[in-house]
């Protein structure tokens, strides 16, 4: 946005191309990248694509970055400057957990949305180098911009099933069951408020045979076990669950605890333990017990700020 608002073309073209050089050496600049315009779009084009995968790893692990302004996305879909990030703990579309986020607009279900909305005003900037006449440079941008909700809707199609043990063993079975099964899902546990990391770790212990860690994280488990029914005979596979849902995540109350003893008594034990559980978050390990435990309700509505 700088770079365009400098007037240069000239620094405009220099930018994507050290952009290019830096984050996308494989965009060939004598064939798929060989005018200024080709290299613009081709640019525009990756960052999309890497960012919607991002956005929807975020969701799929329960992340809430709270802070999604431009300057905090990355050309290389990287994740940067989350000071009041947090966690699910209670699935709820709606959470947010930053101090200054008070009409929620990167609460966690907006967050797809933000970020297509930060793409385009990434598209913006190059619109100078995307066509010479403006109209025809904003439907290149727009077509570019296209490819978004259907990459972002791919890959966390892709995640959920795999989430549900429906992943690429399942690949071209039940694809009319699992929509409306996703969709219900979803529906239960904004209705549950469970807990959103340990209810997907628990369905891979029921789809073991045993429902009741997993019957514990809802009031009622009425509608859980209607649910239940229509998944397990899909055949989900919990092996499979158990590699990409986390059992161990950085729990807000055990950030909060950590943080506590490092800034009040310079205690850096605690860090250390909460770090080593999340480097390996698939792996079930004995004394990490209380690491894998949802908030005590003593702890309460979780607030961030920013510059921790």
């Amino acid at each position: 946005v700088f770079a365009n608002a400098t007037g240069d073309r000239d620094v405009l073209e220099r930018l994507v191309d050290h952009a290019i050089e830096r984050h996308d050496p494989g965009i060939d600049p004598e064939t798929a990248a060989a005018t200024p315009t080709d290299r613009a779009r081709a640019l525009l084009d990756v960052v999309i694509a890497r960012q919607a995968d991002l956005i929807a790893r975020w969701m799929l692990v329960g992340f809430v970055h709270g802070v999604m302004n431009t300057d905090n996305m990355t050309l290389s879909g990287e994740t940067i400057d989350y000071g009041p990030c947090a966690f699910l703990d209670a699935f709820d579309p709606g959470a947010v957990f930053s101090s200054i986020d008070r009409q929620g607009r990167y609460a966690y279900g907006n967050q797809p949305g933000v970020g297509e909305w930060n793409l385009a005003r990434l598209a913006e900037a190059l619109l100078p180098l995307l066509a010479d006449d403006t109209d025809a440079a904003i439907s290149v941008a727009q077509d570019a911009l296209d490819a978004y909700r259907p990459a972002y809707n791919a890959a966390w199609s892709a995640g959920i099933r795999a989430k549900l043990g429906l992943g690429a063993a399942h690949e071209g079975r039940d694809e009319d069951a699992v929509p409306s099964l996703v969709s219900d899902l979803f529906d239960l546990l904004v209705f549950a408020r469970a807990d959103y990391t340990l209810f997907f770790r628990h369905l891979a212990t029921a789809a073991r045979g045993d429902m009741d860690p997993l019957r514990s994280l809802v009031a009622d488990p009425g509608p859980l076990d209607l649910w239940l029914a229509r998944w397990l005979a899909l055949a989900p596979d919990p092996e499979a669950m158990d590699r990409v849902n986390p059992l161990y995540i950085p729990r807000n109350h055990l950030v909060e605890e950590a943080l506590a003893a490092a800034s009040d008594t310079g205690d850096l034990t605690l860090l250390h333990r909460l770090t080593d559980a999340v480097r390996s978050p698939f792996t079930e390990r004995l004394g990490l017990e209380r690491y894998a435990e949802p908030a005590p309700d003593a702890f309460g509505p979780y607030v961030t700020y920013c510059g921790t």
